[in-house]
């Protein structure tokens, strides 16, 4: 029972108000995770509240079997403005490190130095700044409403991107377009960040949801080991050289080859049916 519901049940007179609900959302739909940043009336702005729920459910999908693959959307037609700064302007940025306030458990949250072991879809409508890019950054599929804006904005503010976007953008996206984005903090809407690479898909407002539901359906409809080795190796060869990222190449594609997932696949397909993944 959530919170509204007890309040409800109880016959309180007190108004259920979007702060008092959760600051993310998480829902199972068959095998698709479903988190959804939940402060719509702060354009979903961060918050520890939200990070440590974040960061539960990014546990959840590395441990749980039912779990095949998981999206990241805001509500209310927000994605993420990043941090708070109207909460943060109570008090110098600076203080969290000097009075040893720092939390660094709020990085895992933005998956700073984290990769999920099952594939992380983007569904994105209206902005994504700040916070906002740099948790896109962690995602491998991203979709995106034509009216998102995208943008690392932090140098405005003398503030520094400390969820990982000084690291991560250039290595997604071109070096002088990551420079540019990083370094004026200005912001490009969903046509330009496709074209750079930024996203892959630009959808009509509203549908991002729709459109990476289709995808992680897809995902989800196939085999979760091959699914979840072929990850590993994206990640794992990055910045090897050829010849030896085929060594792990090669050791990754023969666990999947041993396992019952590739025996039931080429049946399933003999027998013209749709194959039974058990993910072992």
């Amino acid at each position: 029972m959530t919170e509204a519901d007890a309040l409800r049940a109880s016959g309180s007179s007190h108004t259920v108000t979007e702060q008092d609900a959760p600051h993310a959302l998480v829902e199972l739909r068959d095998h698709v995770l479903i988190v959804t940043m939940n402060r719509p009336h702060a354009r979903n702005a961060l918050s520890g509240e939200m990070l440590e729920i974040m960061t539960q459910a990014w546990d959840r999908v590395d441990n749980d079997p039912e779990v095949r693959v998981c999206i990241l959307t805001g509500a209310g037609g927000y994605f993420c403005a990043g941090a708070d700064l109207k909460a943060m302007n109570k008090r110098a940025p600076g203080d969290q490190f000097s009075d040893g306030s720092y939390d660094p458990s709020v990085i895992p949250g933005l998956l700073k130095g984290r990769r999920l072991t099952k594939p992380l879809i983007a569904a994105v409508e209206g902005p994504a700044i700040a916070g906002g890019t740099e948790i896109l950054q962690a995602t491998d599929i991203r979709v995106a409403g034509e009216s998102a804006k995208f943008g690392v904005s932090e140098v405005k503010w003398s503030l520094y991107p400390m969820g990982g976007s000084a690291v991560r953008l250039p290595r997604q996206i071109p070096y002088t377009v990551a420079c540019d984005i990083l370094l004026t903090g200005r912001h490009i809407k969903a046509p330009e960040a496709k074209d750079i690479g930024l996203i892959g898909h630009v959808v009509p407002d509203g549908q991002a949801l729709e459109k990476a539901l289709e995808l992680a359906n897809m995902i989800a409809g196939n085999g979760p080991l091959a699914v979840q080795a072929v990850l590993k190796t994206i990640r794992d060869s990055e910045g090897m050289h050829e010849n030896e990222a085929f060594k792990g190449d090669t050791m990754v594609g023969i666990g999947v080859f041993t396992s019952n997932d590739a025996k039931e696949g080429p049946r399933a397909f003999a027998e013209k049916r749709a194959p039974n993944f058990t993910g072992s």
